[in-house]
């Protein structure tokens, strides 16, 4: 039985707030640039253009430290990676703060490194220990196709390079981090 993309009446997805949650589906634009050697950006708009979001971080460092900011400036979500792990691992915590544990929202892996179709599993913070993720991701950000799924309910899609399509009711903060980390763990 295929399950619909989306339904009047299913609770809405709010893992960063509820303020980045809308009632009816929205188109991003996701636009990528390397200012220096040693940083990187993400900018994302609304299909009208409004500035909606930001990410900052490093490039070709070890350190993997993303920080999404709103449009003002301040900081919502810090992304951390570990740049050696034999498969990919991240951390988002909340605001700012990457040291505390209470604040930690999700973590997010790569199913398996060897796979040739590969997945990623993401686990909300009440469920770190379990075996089944919450969410995942199949496909890749750099091949112009992935899909951000949770259980069988497809919830987010890219289909051309840097547009996205974020379903009702979805967070799309939560969305474009982890298309940021889907785009980290592509980039060799």
């Amino acid at each position: 039985m295929k399950v619909p993309e989306w339904a009047y009446g299913v609770p809405p997805i709010s893992v960063i707030g509820e303020s980045y949650c809308t009632p009816y589906p929205l188109e991003l634009i996701v636009k990528k640039k390397i200012n220096k050697l040693s940083s990187s950006q993400f900018q994302v708009f609304d299909l009208s253009g409004n500035f909606l979001l930001k990410v900052d971080g490093g490039v070709w460092n070890f350190k993997l430290k993303r920080v999404l900011l709103d449009p003002a400036g301040f900081p919502i979500l810090t992304l951390r990676g570990k740049a050696l792990a034999f498969r990919h691992k991240w951390k988002a915590h909340a605001g700012e703060s990457t040291h505390d544990t209470s604040n930690i929202l999700f973590s997010v892996k790569q199913s398996h490194p060897l796979q040739i179709k590969k997945q990623i599993n993401i686990f909300l913070a009440n469920n770190f220990k379990k075996k089944e993720p919450d969410f995942h991701i199949t496909g890749a950000y750099t091949s112009l196709s992935f899909k951000v799924y949770e259980g069988r309910r497809l919830i987010a899609e890219g289909k051309e390079k840097y547009k996205v399509k974020v379903y009702p009711e979805v967070d799309y903060a939560f969305i474009v981090a982890l298309l940021v980390i889907l785009d980290e763990n592509d980039t060799p």
